[in-house]
This record gives C-alpha cells, sequence and structure tokens, in this order.
C-alpha cells in the first residue's frame, strides 16, 4: 500500500519517536505516540528503540486494531489509543513517562493550578487511577480522566495528551511536564500559590481566539 498522507504520517511519528528520547519525555522504548490518517493510524511499534527509529519501523493499523502496514508489532498501549479516536475524538495521541509528572502521580490527583497554560487542555488536569499496562482497565481509567479534557496523567506511569495534529499532541505533552515540574520544584520549598479554576477558564476562553486567524 502507497499512499503519501500515510507515508508521510509514518515519517511523522518516527520523528517525533526520535524526540520523545531527545527532550527526555521517555526513557528506552517507554511510551509510544500515533497519528489518525483516515480510517487508519499509524503507530510506533512496541519494544524499538526510539532514538533510531524510521518510517519504516512504524505500523499502520485499522480502527479496529488490525495490521495493515509494517511488520512489527504495534505498541501495548495501542487499546488506549484506539479508544482516544473512538471516544475523544483525537486526531493524534502522544504518550509520555516523563519523570515530573510521574512523580506528581504519586501525591496528587490532579496537576495543580500553577500557571495559565492549564488553559491550553481544558483546564485542570486530572489523575487516572492506575492499571497494568496495555490493558483495558487502564484505557477506561485513564479515557475517564479525559472527560472534558485533552491530556491525562496516569499514576504511576506517565502523561496522555491528545491533538488535532501529531505537534499539538506533542507540545502539548512538553507543556505538561513543565507544569508539573513547576508544582514540584515549588512546592519542594514552600506551599504553592494557585490560580482559582474561574481564572483558568477565562483563559480557556481567551485561546479560542489566540493566534494567526
Amino acid at each position: 500500500m502507497s499512499d503519501p498522507d500515510l507515508d508521510t504520517a509514518r515519517a511523522d511519528v518516527a520523528e517525533h519517536a526520535r524526540r520523545l528520547v531527545a527532550d527526555r519525555l521517555v526513557a528506552g522504548t517507554a511510551g509510544n505516540l500515533s497519528v489518525r490518517v483516515g480510517d487508519l493510524v499509524a503507530v510506533t511499534p512496541t519494544g524499538v528503540a526510539y532514538d533510531t527509529m524510521t518510517a519504516d519501523d512504524v505500523v499502520v493499523v485499522d480502527l479496529d486494531g488490525t495490521p495493515v502496514v509494517g511488520s512489527l508489532r504495534p505498541t501495548s498501549e495501542l487499546p488506549l489509543h484506539l479508544l482516544c479516536y473512538a471516544r475523544h475524538g483525537a486526531s493524534a495521541v502522544v504518550h509520555t513517562h516523563s519523570a515530573a509528572a510521574v512523580a506528581l502521580s504519586l501525591l496528587r490527583d490532579d496537576v495543580p493550578l500553577v500557571h495559565y497554560q492549564t488553559a491550553i487542555f481544558g483546564g485542570g488536569v486530572s489523575v487516572a487511577e492506575y492499571a497494568p499496562y496495555g490493558t483495558d482497565e487502564l484505557a477506561a481509567n485513564t479515557s475517564a480522566a479525559l472527560a472534558d479534557r485533552t491530556a491525562a496523567v496516569m499514576r504511576h506511569h506517565g502523561t496522555i495528551v491528545l491533538g488535532s495534529t501529531l505537534r499539538a499532541a506533542y507540545d502539548g505533552a512538553a507543556h505538561l511536564e513543565w507544569l508539573c515540574d513547576v508544582w514540584l520544584r515549588a512546592s519542594a520549598v514552600g506551599t504553592p500559590r494557585l490560580l482559582a479554576e474561574e481564572q483558568v477558564a477565562d483563559v480557556v476562553e481567551r485561546l479560542k481566539g489566540y493566534g494567526q486567524r
């Protein structure tokens, strides 16, 4: 199967997989990402080093998870990715194992409102309850935490961020890690002052007109 859009998507997935390692959002082969192209999904394979990943390594599946292109097995978190496409209208999904977010998940049930950038996710970000990786239970817990939001932290695990493009989802994952890191740094030396939910909601509305139009 040769499709220019699909070829571009596979190359994009490989590029962002390499960035995950360079930006220290994962270690080793942890984490995964995907992007939807029509009724197909280009997704990282399981157990393959990200820092050397190429477009040929990227797997393509249909929306039921059936492999369509590629010889490698897709990520073990494929059920979670597919649920994000089916239930949350995502166009791209990025799942990290970033250190600050994991540390925060051991201490809190949400990401504190330390900065107005929380608004890029639609408001406060919840922490999903732990379940073993690759399970339907994990997918269900994370989906519940994503209600009305485009991001969640997964307890003892990492983060998941949805986006309209892979670049948007990736940038969101980097922002989420930054927010978690800010809270950890501040709370290490005192009690952080937080924004009110109303203040973040105001920024959610402001962002609707942000950028070039």
